[in-house]
């Protein structure tokens, strides 16, 4: 732990998340006190020497605020027009609060796909890291307006994880309207250190999350999971103190601290198990789950039992066992259609089934990220 605090206070870059809960009033207008309290937090870790990224909720809740919209809206359609009217004013806001400490902002709006196209992906990388050479602060946001079911991320946890693994930010800070992870809903005794995230965590996480707000505990704990996996460091800590970035990067224990993996999974296996949105589902016998599992195999078509949703060849795919418990991430050689084909026969037969092949592997291990 000394050495995971260690880490933080020498991070070179940070990443730090703030939620709707943080910005809004009861009535979902900006709450400008509490938006002056996460201005403060970005500022102090500028002044501590981080290049820090912002990565911003709150579109959303500010369009509901200024069109007097309650509770918050259920179709895509109605979320994209509040977006649309929020964005700016949110925007607006931050623009106003940091220009008076002589920090000139930046818009950077983002849908699934600027990740998962490498060439967007390298780009993105690019202008967020030339924005912090001019020393200026990236507010990052997810392009609510154009991103359908298809291309979003879902939440900004999400969004702010990936933004770290995209310009390599040692740290991530979620700053969140509850102190860190409880123990349980009743004690609300906060886990300290959290140096393996397991089932009981999740079990734990699995109320949380305000009415108005999409990424509860329980997406918090799947992004820090992600951080481990590539060695970064993740702290869910409150956003309501204006001192708890400026602790956290001091090396004191606030909020909730999660340990990075001292196995360091390979940057592009990341990419694969944390970037890519799955287009299809695997699922396999007992056999091939404990081969993936415990022998780092690549995956047989004769220990697949089934195959769902439609995806072309190169597609990542979800694998997952009988019981639907999602066992690994991969990109699949043969499409879905080819796979239902060959499914459960050896590996010797595939081109006397399709009359060609693509390998004897549907997936290779090399295209395979298993998780614990």
């Amino acid at each position: 732990m000394k050495t995971s605090l260690q880490k933080i206070v020498k991070s070179r870059r940070v990443v730090i998340k703030v939620g709707t809960s943080l910005l809004s009033d009861s009535k979902m207008n900006l709450d400008r006190k509490s938006l002056s309290s996460v201005v403060e937090n970005v500022l102090v870790a500028r002044k501590m020497g981080k290049s820090a990224v912002l990565v911003t909720s709150g579109a959303v809740g500010a369009g509901m605020g200024k069109l007097g919209l309650k509770p918050r809206p259920k179709t895509s359609l109605e979320k994209q027009i509040c977006a649309a009217v929020g964005q700016s004013l949110l925007m607006h806001e931050y623009e106003r609060i940091f220009s008076e400490s002589g920090v000139v902002t930046a818009q950077v709006l983002l849908t699934r796909n600027d990740i998962e196209d490498r060439r967007k992906h390298q780009n993105v990388r690019k202008v967020i890291e030339g924005l912090l050479e001019k020393n200026v602060l990236p507010i990052v946001n997810e392009n609510d307006v154009v991103a359908d079911d298809e291309i979003k991320f879902g939440d900004n946890d999400t969004l702010s994880g990936l933004v770290a693994e995209i310009i390599d930010a040692e740290s991530l800070i979620i700053l969140t309207d509850v102190d860190g992870l409880y123990d349980s809903i009743e004690s609300k005794k906060i886990i300290p250190v959290v140096a393996d995230i397991d089932s009981r965590l999740y079990e734990i996480a699995g109320g949380a999350g305000g009415e108005n707000s999409v990424g509860g505990m329980i997406t918090k704990l799947k992004v820090a999971e992600k951080m481990t996996r590539a060695g970064r460091i993740t702290v869910i800590a409150s956003g309501k103190r204006s001192d708890a970035v400026k602790k956290i990067l001091s090396g004191e224990n606030v909020g909730t601290l999660f340990l990075p993996s001292k196995k360091r999974i390979e940057a592009r296996k990341r990419w694969i198990a944390d970037q890519l949105i799955s287009r299809g589902k695997i699922i396999v016998d007992a056999g091939a789950a404990n081969a993936l599992k415990n022998r780092g195999g690549s995956l047989l078509p004769k220990g697949i039992k089934g195959v769902s949703g439609s995806f072309v060849a190169g597609s990542p795919v979800e694998i997952v066992d009988e019981s639907d418990l999602k066992i690994a991430q991969g990109l699949s050689a043969y499409s879905s259609r080819e796979l239902g084909r060959i499914k459960g026969i050896r590996s010797d037969k595939i081109e006397s089934v399709l009359g060609y092949t693509r390998g004897e592997e549907a997936i290779h291990r090399d295209n395979l990220v298993v998780f614990k």
